[in-house]
């Protein structure tokens, strides 16, 4: 398991780094990024993951959410992947923005041509953090997971499917319900084929309704001039409905006058850190 530095810039007082490697799940190179915060130069630290949404690579996060300062205060590494596989030369690949190249969705896909290297469910996982914890200095039972949009989408799955493995999730203007959405459609019949039983499996608001397991607290930031909102991409009220109904805790916040974009992100990833270090440095 091999890794590559691409990159390394001092950060708030730690390290920025990008690093590449051969990726057994989708069978191509992959990029992620990692902050390793000053107190993981002294001991071992917890690990949030960030999943970005479409059309993202490693950087728009590193670059554009100001994470590093609050990871660096509260001791935690950020581990923020590419959101599908790359060059895998599939006909259709970049075709479009919202499927393909940049649109993995999270999912292991099922279909061809697509089910040799769109793999990224198994890769956020399972091979990343395997990865993540044999070269960093991690403590593997302390993990979470937060993301944006179509990340803030495999955020949530990735902790309803698997109870207990993380600690907390969060998500910005995450894609909540998307069985329900022409986004989720148009990736879930490409990626996962026409049978839509299928498809639950990865949707936030049906895994929510059959959810047992450790008390799961979910901090959801949602812009309400978000244009995927008002097209009716993002569902939240599907998902809020489900986890009252199931008493699964979550803290929604409709922001008023902020869009889908980055800068909403930057403007509210300090409260995300913060919620992550009190279950994270518990």
């Amino acid at each position: 398991m091999a890794l590559t530095q691409v990159s390394s810039n001092k950060c708030a007082g730690g390290f920025q780094k990008v690093f590449e490697h051969d990726s057994t799940e989708l069978k191509c190179k992959m990029k992620f990024a990692v902050y390793l915060p000053p107190k993981a130069e002294t001991g071992k630290c917890p690990v949030m993951y960030w999943l970005s949404g479409l059309t993202c690579t490693e950087q728009n996060f590193i670059t554009k959410a100001g994470s590093q300062l609050a990871a660096a205060e509260h001791g935690i590494i950020i581990v923020a992947p590419d959101t599908s596989p790359r060059g895998c030369d599939i006909e259709g690949e970049n075709e479009s923005w919202d499927f393909g190249t940049g649109a993995g969705f999270y999912v292991d896909a099922t279909e061809d041509p697509w089910k040799t290297n769109y793999r990224m469910y198994s890769y956020v996982t399972e091979e990343l953090p395997k990865l993540i914890n044999a070269n960093f200095p991690t403590d593997p039972d302390r993990t979470s997971i937060s993301g944006h949009s179509m990340g803030g989408h495999g955020a949530l799955i990735c902790a309803l499917k698997n109870p207990g493995k993380y600690k907390a999730v969060s998500a910005f203007a995450p894609i909540c319900n998307p069985v329900q959405c022409p986004w989720g459609q148009k990736a879930f019949s490409g990626y996962l084929g026409s049978d839509r039983s299928t498809w639950e499996a990865y949707d936030a608001t049906v895994l929510a309704a059959s959810y047992s397991g450790p008390q799961l607290d979910i901090l959801i930031d949602q812009g309400r001039d978000d244009q995927f909102l008002s097209a009716s991409q993002l569902l939240p009220d599907n998902l809020i409905a489900v986890c009252s109904e199931k008493k699964i805790p979550v803290v929604f916040r409709l922001q008023p006058g902020y869009d889908h974009s980055y800068f909403f992100i930057y403007s509210f990833m300090n409260d995300h850190i913060k919620h992550h270090a009190k279950f994270l440095n518990a």
